[in-house]
């Protein structure tokens, strides 16, 4: 077997640990910086073996490019033979385009916290008609519980979620129920703790700082060697664990100066291996720029991801649910209709337009004509929009299950690909909090205070902000099952089934032609409307029933409250009522002309 390692900044030697053996390495000489050594089985080369490697006389610290780490990100590693793993079956390969994503923490969407656990739910998902299944990052962290951004080991599986094999049962079993599994990476930062990459080489550089500190190096000299390691770190996902699908956490915070970026090296060689497969893979970009050029192809001289968050559809939709107007929904808060309106018919809200949060003008228009709408991901709640809320209170804690159907509405009959967070499709009654298991007690106070301090100058008590450190926080945030069975919950998870299905079974609401939309609405009754071909959707938030204008004749394919349509009204034709809704309070309808 052959162990190899980039450290650059040995200037001696570097001695392989495996099994209780040492093993020392020698230069590549076709390789700057590589180090390598072949090891037989017999010495204890083998599947599970724990390893690691020595700098210079240094202590042993974990590979780089490990692919398990059993006992958390400062133990050794352990070799990975990914040929011993039984494949049942194939990838769906149906790609994005009509997709339904579902955003899920395996460490709270179930009580286990583990992957296998989430597998054996993954029938509600089916029954529920999602296509995809979007995992937050797996990557190993200190201790037991925590979100995942904080992870190292770019190539390694939390080990309390299951470690490698959970994840190949996992994606095997979603495969066989038709669902397709994308996983959350993050490249902009690592750690901190447990990140030893510094020991090895330049994979950080002080050319650039982010909020993390010093900047993952993409640009500055050892990058050529750095980028290589993020790429083919996220082709193994896709590759040895046949996942269908990356997102990629804040792209805007990869701090790349080169000519050729980073991203669009990193599409071409997804686009290469999807092709090698013969199945679409795909990226899809979590990006705060509003920046078209995200998606746009790399041969019209874009980065060629294949799709981005559009948070700007998100921060409408919150504040004409909630009408809060703090932080960065500030900008959307002063005409939320509008501000909806504008990004069912154009992606973006901050397209070139002034932004008050930033104090400056922010954004590009997308090309509308020329860029399909599942490029982009349309939400009412996330992982983010959550947990980064004071209380990691949902939208279910402020809105009626009235607004929470029109949300739901808006985000699956819209142009955008739907994506739902777990627990969103019965208005889970479970916050889903910032919660942390940091093992070094200067770490764990530091950010217990930090977030207190953060949200008491927002006015907050600092003593009602949850400990992310303590168990029961986290243990607040897992589902709780029993809800989907009772009210209102149950009604509202049945509405989920229905609009899901009508999308499926509805060509007019996969259209990527985003030019084909349009949307009127009041900005004072709290009503919109909007064509999707020959379906009309008209959403009432106001407390008091409205008249919206959808025009005559037609059926109803689906509504939250019963509704009389317009020609049936006994209506004067050309009166002044006729081609009029009357939508009832906090309640929507899909309309189709047939």
């Amino acid at each position: 077997m052959l162990f190899e390692v980039w450290a650059p900044k040995a200037s001696e030697r570097v001695e392989l640990r495996l099994e209780g053996g040492r093993f020392p390495l020698t230069r590549d000489p076709e390789r700057d910086g590589w180090w390598r050594a072949e090891v037989a089985p017999e010495a204890g080369a083998r599947d599970g073996a724990r390893y690691g490697f020595a700098v210079d006389g240094g202590p042993v610290l974990p590979d780089p490019r490990s692919r398990r780490q059993p006992d958390g990100p400062d133990g050794l590693s352990a070799v990975v033979d990914h040929g011993t793993f039984a494949w049942r079956h194939r990838p769906p390969g149906r790609g994005l385009s009509g997709a339904v994503l579902y955003e899920l923490h395996i460490g709270t969407y179930t009580p286990e916290g583990t992957l296998d656990a989430a597998a054996a739910r993954l029938d509600h998902l089916v029954e529920l008609g999602v296509t995809h299944v979007e995992l937050m990052p797996l990557c190993p962290f200190p201790g037991v519980h925590g979100w995942g951004y904080e992870g190292v080991s770019l190539w390694a599986v939390h080990e309390p979620y299951g470690g490698p094999e959970a994840l190949k049962r996992f994606t095997d079993t979603a495969h066989g129920l038709g669902l397709e599994v994308v996983l959350d990476v993050v490249h902009n930062h690592l750690g901190p703790s447990g990140n030893h990459l510094p020991a090895f080489g330049p994979y950080f550089t002080e050319t650039h700082h982010t909020p993390w500190g010093a900047a993952v190096n993409l640009d500055a000299p050892g990058s050529d060697e750095v980028r290589d390691y993020l790429r083919e770190s996220a082709l193994a996902w896709l590759r040895d664990y046949r996942l269908d699908g990356l997102r990629l956490d804040a792209v805007h915070a990869l701090a790349d100066t080169r000519a050729l970026t980073f991203l669009e090296e990193l599409s071409a060689a997804v686009d290469e291996l999807g092709a090698e497969q013969g199945r679409e893979l795909f990226l899809i970009a979590e990006s705060d720029l509003c920046d078209p050029r995200t998606t746009t192809p790399r041969e019209a001289g874009g980065l060629g991801l294949h799709a981005q968050w559009n948070d700007d559809f998100h921060h409408a939709l919150h504040t004409a649910l909630t009408g809060e107007s703090q932080g960065y929904y500030e900008d959307f808060a002063r005409a939320p209709l509008a501000a909806l309106a504008r990004t069912l018919g154009h992606v973006f809200f901050h397209d070139g337009t002034y932004s008050a949060f930033r104090a400056r003008t922010h954004g590009r228009p997308v090309d509308r004509s020329r860029t399909p709408a599942h490029r982009f991901l349309g939400y009412a709640q996330t992982h983010d929009q959550i947990g980064n809320r004071a209380l990691g209170d949902r939208l279910a804690a402020s809105c009626s299950p009235g607004l929470l159907a029109c949300a739901a509405a808006l985000v699956l009959t819209g142009p955008f690909t739907p994506m739902l967070f777990m627990g969103e499709e019965w208005g889970a009654g479970t916050p889903w909090q910032f919660f942390t298991d940091h093992t070094d007690p200067g770490l764990a106070e530091a950010v217990r205070t930090g977030r207190r301090r953060e949200f008491g100058a927002h006015g907050w008590a600092e003593e009602e902000i949850p400990d992310p450190q303590e168990r029961a926080t986290r243990d607040r945030s897992c589902l709780d099952w029993s809800e989907p069975g009772r009210e209102p919950h149950a009604r509202l998870l049945a509405w989920h089934q229905e609009l899901i299905a009508l999308r499926a079974a509805q060509p007019d609401l996969t259209d990527p032609d985003l030019t084909a939309v349009r949307v009127v609405f009041d900005e004072r009754a709290r009503w919109l409307a909007y064509r999707r071909g020959d379906l009309r959707i008209a959403v009432n938030l106001g407390p008091e029933p409205a008249p919206v204008p959808v025009g005559t004749g037609g059926r109803v394919l689906a509504a939250w409250e019963p509704v009389t349509l317009p020609d049936a009204t006994g209506a004067a034709a050309g009166g002044p009522d006729e081609g009029l809704l009357r939508v009832p309070a906090e309640s929507c309808v899909i309309l189709t002309d047939d």
